[in-house]
């Protein structure tokens, strides 16, 4: 199929998405606070300061993962060649968005961004503002629902030629019983060889007291729960698919930039993978 030219407006799914309440801590508004934005509420706030106070170091590995962020789509859009981004979970919209980054490496990138929190659809908008020559989109969706993610990217994206899915920060909230592994092995083998996957996730090898009483105190207060897993397991979670060197690491030890200050241990696995001919 050919996408549209222009969807730079945001698109409804059908039906409405469900309503949000405030008084309930959700982790995109936790997340964004922690990054000094503005849309988050009270329950969000007395959330991400009761972690801060079980683990400082909570911050440093929020900064971080953004900043994983954008060095991955510099190098998808840059040296792998990708002009097409599926961004699931993408949260509140901050600085150096997936679209950001692409569209000035490439300015006819394409980038649906998906999400399900209503917040966020709410400031969509926000996230829109990307290049005349490529898109942005945004789409309220559940990732327990990859087929219907990848139906409504397609009205953007060209599923025939390769696209990055980018799974930041949003697969340690899948329990052992929904399957992560298997929703990546869903979504990717919808997609053409020369996609790739991105993603991060909280670590229980690193820093594990401190990570396991920092997330035992976030579950109490969220709507969602949050599963540590250890390297070998993230690592798992590309299944076939072929990772790209360095491999699964700590956050800033992911292609850092080469003025990067040496960075201290960050409970944060990560790592970047292709899907070749002969997978899937």
């Amino acid at each position: 199929m050919s996408p549209a030219a222009d969807t730079r407006d945001v698109p409804e799914r059908p039906g409405e998405p469900p309503s949000f309440d405030t008084e309930v801590a959700h982790s995109a508004r936790i997340y964004d606070y922690w990054l000094g934005g503005k849309d988050n509420y009270a329950a969000d706030r007395e959330a991400a300061q009761r972690v801060i106070a079980a683990n400082p170091n909570i911050l440093p590995g929020v900064r971080a993962n953004r900043a994983f962020l954008r060095r991955a789509v510099e190098y998808l859009a840059g040296e792998a060649g990708v002009r097409q981004f599926l961004d699931i979970g993408t949260g509140l919209p901050t600085n150096e968005n997936t679209h950001e980054v692409a569209q000035r490496v490439a300015p006819d990138a394409r980038i649906v961004y998906v999400d399900n929190d209503p917040i966020v659809l709410a400031h969509a908008h926000r996230l829109l503002r990307g290049s005349l020559e490529g898109a942005s989109r945004y789409i309220f969706g559940e990732l327990r629902e990859p087929m219907t993610i990848l139906d409504e990217a397609a009205e953007t994206l060209d599923l025939g030629q390769p696209v990055a899915i980018m799974l930041l920060g949003v697969l340690h909230f899948f329990r052992a019983a929904d399957d992560p592994a298997g929703v990546v092995r869903e979504l990717m083998s919808a997609l053409p060889p020369g996609s790739y996957l991105a993603l991060s996730h909280l670590a229980c090898d690193v820093a594990g007291d401190a990570m396991t009483e920092t997330f035992s105190r976030l579950n109490s207060q969220m709507a969602e729960t949050v599963v540590l897993r250890t390297r070998e397991e993230v690592a798992g979670l590309f299944g076939r698919l072929e990772l790209v060197v360095p491999g699964v690491l700590q956050l800033p030890q992911w292609r850092p930039d080469p003025d990067a200050p040496a960075a201290g241990a960050l409970p944060m696995w990560c790592g970047v993978a292709r899907k070749t001919a002969d997978q899937f």
